[in-house]
């Protein structure tokens, strides 16, 4: 499903990196920045949650929000009376955006305050984001928003009305100037800290789902998805 484009969509990259530009190229620790379309796409796809930043009446803004992939594109969606989502659809050629998304692997404990750090997974992408209009399009793109979270719900769910998707803006941003980021290992302390009294390693932190809790409401006859019990 993420992989599949949408009807009308550019030319899939087949080359296995991102070109590095002057924004993706960070200025400190470059030695973690990576560029491989696998390692993008991976730390993309077990995200929930993404953060768009734009700059709104002169000021920047970061929002948490939903979003989805489909191959080289991403997608996120909104109410329709959205500032920036509106305001990817008044100007032309549209909003510039940064969106970023970060995993936290783990909490690095150094024996110096100094040197305390996190283990983790990010990515960084900049562009222009545009509202998205055709219906073939917005259908994918709402899909695969929904099966961000949990793969497979799209289909077992009732498909966005046409009042419902009336109210609601989705927006593309597509996947050219970027880089990823990541931290793997333990502290780095100084070699005169070594002998001190104190813990150090690294704390993991580990994602997982807890048993579903059906609604109130719910059908007794309705059985719990597999794709739910089976995580």
């Amino acid at each position: 499903m993420r992989e599949t484009a949408p009807t009308g969509d550019r030319d899939q990259q087949t080359t296995a990196a991102y070109t590095p530009t002057a924004r993706t190229v960070p200025t400190r620790s470059r030695k973690r920045a990576s560029y491989d379309r696998e390692l993008v796409h991976s730390i993309l796809d077990e995200a929930y949650v993404c953060h768009l930043g734009f700059v709104r009446d002169g000021a920047p803004v970061v929002l948490p929000t939903l979003f989805g992939r489909i191959g080289e594109r991403l997608y996120v969606h909104g109410s329709t009376g959205s500032r920036p989502l509106h305001a990817a659809g008044a100007t032309d050629p549209g909003l510039p955006v940064c969106l970023t998304v970060t995993h936290v692997d783990g909490l690095v404990l150094a024996r110096s305050a100094f040197h305390h750090s996190v283990n983790y997974r990010s990515v960084v992408v900049h562009g222009t984001a545009v509202t998205v209009t055709d219906p073939e399009e917005r259908r994918l793109a709402l899909d695969a928003i929904v099966d961000q979270a949990v793969p497979g719900r799209s289909q077992d769910s009732r498909p966005a009305d046409a009042k419902e998707l009336a109210a609601t803006a989705v927006v593309r941003l597509d996947l050219d100037e970027l880089s990823a980021k990541v931290r793997t290992g333990g502290p780095n302390d100084e070699p005169e800290d070594l002998a001190l009294p104190y813990w150090a390693g690294v704390l993991p932190l580990v994602r997982g789902y807890g048993t579903p809790v059906a609604a109130d409401d719910l059908d007794r006859s309705v059985a719990t998805p597999g794709y739910l019990t089976s995580r």
